[in-house]
């Protein structure tokens, strides 16, 4: 139980980073937090591209939003019950007869 004591003791004190086998230790924590760095790193580049992902979808969402709309009154503006009104504004009416019918033959030589 001492023994178990002691190591512990050891531990909170810090001496495995004083004692003569401490740049085994150092060359271990030094890694790990290396990797640590790296781990913290990666994870905030892929929480950005997570966030990028998202803004892009929003703005597509839109964008096809607008092209619906902008689709939905240019078939409005072409409806010809639209066209005959806005003619009608300027004075120009329908035609009364109807239209005729052109040929035209080419003869050869």
């Amino acid at each position: 139980m001492s023994k178990v004591k002691r190591s512990v003791y050891d531990v909170l004190r810090g001496s495995f980073l004083t004692d003569a086998s401490a740049f085994k230790n150092w060359r271990i924590i030094i890694f790990v937090v290396a990797l640590f760095l790296f781990m913290i790193s990666s994870a905030h580049k892929a929480d950005g591209k997570v966030i990028e992902i998202a803004e892009l979808n929003k703005k597509k969402r839109e964008l096809r939003a607008e092209y619906v709309d902008t689709g939905t009154m240019l078939m409005r503006i072409k409806m010809e019950s639209n066209i005959r009104q806005k003619v009608k504004q300027r004075g120009i009416l329908p035609s009364k007869t109807s239209p005729q019918k052109i040929k035209v033959i080419r003869k050869k030589n």
